[in-house]
């Protein structure tokens, strides 16, 4: 800086920025705990819903058709959920991040995670050239997609903040029925999944086929969660009317909805605790800067003030001499 004028200035600059970035931490926070209780209510029913399909796993085992015939990975969609903006510090960064993980290594995108460790393997083999196309939910997504050169077939850009069970309908009809048309052999989901206010996790979950790999790792991170609220998680018989294929035709759409809507609303829990830091770290890094600053300003007038003491006394000792 080359004068007081200028730091001042500058002091001034950087308080109105700290004004603006706490404002946007106390509107983050406010939504972040607004996220934090969707995605709580929905925890619970996710986790029963879940363990229904898994207490029916001699069904999906014996039924190999419809949403749950496993072909050979050669087209694969995947649904990626970002923010529709930035300012979440590295949100939208760790969902390209894993976008472009997932596609550098075709192998293991191709599994099909069956629960079958010898047909894994098998599919895992198969180096033939996989497609891969998107669902973007949220602008940054695909924005990001868009950068990979990649087609998309669908974006739902609105569809990022509380969104409602119905709201989300229309991207389940589409992927199920790029499924059964045998347009794509595999669906998966990119997400984030939210943890904790300073910690969430970019993940990838198969939605098709209905994977009981991926439901027996989703209810595992919800145990405690379930503990806690009594869920239980035991192995039940159940008396299935009409027969066992047209009651699995009637769940298995409703639990792909409910995988779709969950990790929206993970993602939106995780969004918002990452612009609440973000925009904290922001107000900081401005009262650090603007301290700095104010201790260069009275540096810079302090010594201006011995300066002119400095003259005045050199011009009092000339007139005296």
């Amino acid at each position: 800086m080359n004068s007081a004028r200028d730091i001042k200035r500058r002091i001034k600059s950087i308080g109105n920025t700290k004004k603006i970035t706490r404002a946007m931490e106390m509107v983050s926070a406010a939504k972040m705990r607004r996220s934090v209780a969707s995605v709580l209510s929905i925890r619970p029913y996710a986790h029963s819903a879940w363990n229904v399909l898994m207490n029916l796993a001699d069904s999906i085992d014996s039924q190999k058709e419809g949403l749950l015939l496993v072909r050979e990975v050669k087209n694969i969609l995947i649904v990626v959920i970002a923010a529709n903006r930035g300012l979440c510090g590295s949100f939208n960064a760790q969902v390209a991040k894993k976008i472009k993980d997932e596609l550098t290594n075709p192998v293991k995108l191709k599994i099909n995670k069956i629960g079958n460790k010898k047909n894994d393997e098998f599919l895992a083999d198969n180096t033939e050239e996989v497609r891969v196309d998107f669902i973007t939910v949220g602008k940054k997504s695909e924005v990001m997609v868009k950068r990979l050169g990649k087609e998309i077939i669908a974006t739902f850009p609105e569809l990022t903040y509380l969104p409602k069970i119905e709201d989300v309908r229309a991207v389940t009809k589409i992927i199920i029925n790029e499924y059964l048309e045998k347009k794509y052999d595999k669906v998966a989901v990119i997400y984030t999944d939210y943890i904790s206010a300073i910690n969430q996790q970019t993940k990838i979950r198969q939605i098709l086929p209905v994977s009981k790999l991926d439901l027996e790792k989703q209810i595992a991170e919800m145990d405690v969660l379930a503990d806690s609220v009594g869920l239980n998680s035991a192995k039940i018989e159940y008396e299935i009317e009409p027969s066992r294929k047209e009651v699995l035709e009637c769940i298995f759409p409703r639990l792909i909805e409910m995988q779709i809507y969950h990790a929206i609303l993970e993602s939106n829990a995780s969004k918002e605790s990452s612009r609440m830091l973000a925009m904290r770290n922001a107000t900081d890094a401005a009262g650090e800067m603007a301290d700095g600053l104010t201790l260069a300003y009275n540096q810079l007038r302090q010594a201006k003030i011995t300066q002119e003491i400095a003259e005045i006394s050199a011009g009092k000792a000339t007139l005296e001499g």
